[in-house]
């Protein structure tokens, strides 16, 4: 199982494997060819949602005008009910689950399926929907820095009962060409800041409407205006853990999420649900028009 020449993967381990089993992926390295199927991969988009990723893989296939069915599109993850899995030419369209724990185990057996693929200068792409910090429903932040609720460019994980921090930087490039390219989707308003990454929907992330609440409206608001003063723009629950694997890993990694509700404005999400559809769209429509770009499919 020896191929250095991707250094995706940071763990000496595996060289002494006669096999990987990527279990939560339902793949392995010995039951399938991972070169012969994801070795074209440059890539990879990921999102919360099984049902929304499926529709992006859809999307990407129309976009990037490939031959086929949309409807033959299939989920190779099928022969397991954690995550779904789409292969769109050069793009893999993969769900993620909700929350740090979930987005770092699909990390772990995707990256190290596209070490034994032997992918070569893959991006990756977070999208997904998000809490804005004074900005409007339907705007997209491209994420600066992913930071954690005390408003840190760090993750923390235990490790053998030892606090681990590995940073979270994004790659600058990557964010400053989306950015760019946004300015020529004039209907997908767009910003770039900072993310923060929290560990709960609910009190983690200032809300009074959970089944606990521990604080008043004032405390929330003071929270509110200090994570606004430190940068951050909205805030979801994967980012620092995707910034720290991907920048462990050697992956040039992205967040684009768009924000659902200004947080100064209230809890709950009232947005129509036809609106929320097409905000959701909106990261996937600059992520696609980055990915069309890179293949020189438009100038």
């Amino acid at each position: 199982m020896c191929h250095r020449q991707v250094e995706y993967v940071k763990n000496p381990h595996l060289d002494s494997m006669e096999e990987d089993i990527l279990y939560h992926l339902n793949l392995g390295t010995k039951t399938h060819d991972l070169p012969q199927m994801f070795g074209d991969v440059k890539f990879v988009c990921v999102g919360g949602s099984p049902n929304r990723m499926r529709s992006f893989a859809q999307f990407i296939h129309e976009e990037l005008e490939l031959p086929g069915n949309i409807a033959d599109i299939r989920d190779i993850c099928e022969g397991t009910d954690r995550y779904s899995m789409y292969k769109v030419g050069p793009v893999l369209s993969i769900s993620h689950g909700m929350g740090v724990p979930s987005i770092s185990i699909m990390l772990h057996e995707l990256i190290k399926m596209l070490y034994h693929a032997r992918c070569r200068d893959v991006i990756i792409f977070r999208i997904g929907t998000s809490g804005g910090i004074g900005l409007a429903a339907g705007t997209v932040v491209i994420t600066d820095k992913a930071v954690d609720s005390c408003f840190r460019p760090q993750f923390e994980q235990v490790i053998l009962g030892k606090v681990i921090i590995r940073s979270t930087e994004l790659d600058e490039d990557v964010a400053q060409e989306l950015l760019q390219y946004s300015s020529e989707l004039p209907d997908i308003p767009t910003v770039i800041g900072n993310t923060m990454c929290t560990h709960d929907f609910y009190e983690g992330q200032g809300r009074l409407d959970g089944a606990l609440c521990s604080f008043s409206t004032e405390e929330k608001f003071e929270y509110l205006r200090k994570a606004n003063e430190a940068g951050v723009r909205n805030i979801e629950m994967e980012s620092t853990v995707f910034a720290a694997m991907c920048r462990v890993c050697n992956l040039k990694a992205a967040v684009v999420c768009v924000t659902l509700l200004d947080r100064f404005e209230g809890d709950q999400i009232s947005t129509p649900h036809d609106a929320l559809l097409e905000y959701q769209q909106r990261p996937q429509r600059l992520v696609v028009h980055f990915i069309k770009k890179r293949l020189g499919l438009i100038s």
